[in-house]
């Protein structure tokens, strides 16, 4: 089910996109969704962290929501730190409740086609099996001190 995507498709929305709700964040600092989170709040987008285990805490600047339909703003990207399994529901909440979403972006290991058809015939971008801190990292120069990108997901900033 691997797609591929042009690198000026995946810049553009990495440009254009300002507010990411990021689904599944973690508040533990060696987990993924958490540093890509940070990741991304350091590099000037808005992140609106959701986790239901997790509400109320603070992270990234910004108060942990329970669920997509908590937020009370415009929101550009849907980023998904869930199984495969748990992205149509995921879906349906983000194009109910996010009107003007433009891209549902699924993590490393995170497909589903249906639900990304759902979202296309909806007019949103979609991305799957991708991470948009290793994107970012990529496609605006920011190459590791070797002068080559690894590749690897990594906490450290």
């Amino acid at each position: 089910m691997s797609e591929t995507y042009s690198d000026a498709f995946l810049k553009e929305i990495l440009t254009r996109t300002r507010v990411i709700a990021v689904v599944g964040v973690s508040p533990n600092p060696v987990r993924p969704s958490h540093y890509v989170g940070r990741y991304l709040a350091l590099k000037g987008y808005r992140v609106i962290p959701v986790n239901p285990g997790h509400v109320g805490k603070s992270l990234f600047g910004g108060v942990v929501r329970g669920s997509l339909s908590e937020i009370d703003e415009p929101v550009d990207m849907v980023d998904i730190f869930r199984r495969s399994e748990a992205v149509p529901g995921i879906v349906d909440e983000a194009l109910d409740v996010l009107p003007g979403l433009r891209t549902i972006w699924m993590q490393i290991g995170v497909e589903h086609a249906e639900a990304a058809t759902k979202a296309r015939a909806a007019a949103c971008e979609v991305v799957m099996n991708r991470c948009p801190k290793i994107e970012y990292q990529r496609l605006f120069g920011e190459l590791r001190m070797g002068g080559f990108n690894t590749g690897i997901v990594s906490s450290k900033l």
